[in-house]
């Protein structure tokens, strides 16, 4: 098996699709009003779904996470393009290598920035 596409459905996607374009560039994928942008191996799809309305109410409860050699570059980089901050670059305690930063889409999805594991 392969994981390789998260959908985000949005009672608005377009909001999504313009937000999540000042991060990532253009959509490598638009059609029939879903957007995709492929980050490394795999796709962030915003796209139309009927059984979702407003921002989200629990968004810890599903986050999505972007494997990054340089934390804290990236972070910068897509602070300067407008993401939304939850939490800046952070260890999980002393003993860990990397870091991890928070970031929210406009509807209160959650995804991560995470160093290599």
């Amino acid at each position: 098996m392969n994981l390789n596409n998260i959908l985000i459905g949005s009672e608005d996607p377009r909001r999504l699709a313009d937000y999540y374009t000042r991060l990532f560039g253009e959509p490598g994928w638009d059609e029939g009003g879903y957007k995709g942008w492929q980050i490394g191996s795999g796709f962030v799809t915003v796209g139309p779904h009927d059984q979702v309305t407003g921002k989200n109410a629990q968004p810890g409860r599903l986050i999505w996470n972007i494997e990054s050699a340089d934390v804290k570059a990236d972070f910068e980089r897509l602070k300067a393009a407008g993401a939304t901050v939850v939490r800046e670059p952070y260890k999980m305690d002393e003993t860990q290598e990397g870091f991890i930063a928070t970031l929210s889409d406009p509807d209160d999805n959650y995804f991560q920035l995470m160093s290599p594991m």
